[in-house]
């Protein structure tokens, strides 16, 4: 059971990634690209963050720091605008996110601390 729960704990937070990004997009470059490329972007992201963190995420400072330049580096890659406007994206759909995953909480549906988002 404990499989079928990261499965699906992974799908939500690709979603809700997705939905963030989208968001972000719209509402900082004015791109209307679908929720299949923000979905995409996110699961690129989070592929990317990953990696990152796996060799260098356990340098204190340096390695969250980088981690969070390549998932803004990967926004950058996909959306036009430029570092500041990917940075801007990156935010907007981190604030995004974590009022869906308070929704979603109150609602009892999935804990927000268990899509990595803590202290939410």
């Amino acid at each position: 059971m404990a499989l079928v729960d990261s499965i699906v704990i992974a799908f939500i937070s690709l979603l809700v990634g997705g939905l963030g990004i989208t968001i972000g997009a719209r509402l900082v470059i004015d791109d209307a690209a679908s929720f299949g490329y923000a979905f995409v972007t996110a699961a690129i992201g989070a592929l990317v963050w990953a990696i990152v963190s796996f060799f260098i995420g356990w340098v204190p400072l340096l390695g969250p720091l980088l981690m969070l330049i390549a998932w803004v580096g990967v926004i950058n890659w996909r959306y036009p605008g430029g570092w500041v406007a990917a940075a801007g994206v990156g935010i907007v759909a981190w604030l995004a996110a974590v009022v869906v995953l308070y929704v979603l909480g109150v609602l009892g549906i999935v804990g927000p601390e268990a899509l990595g988002i803590p202290g939410v």
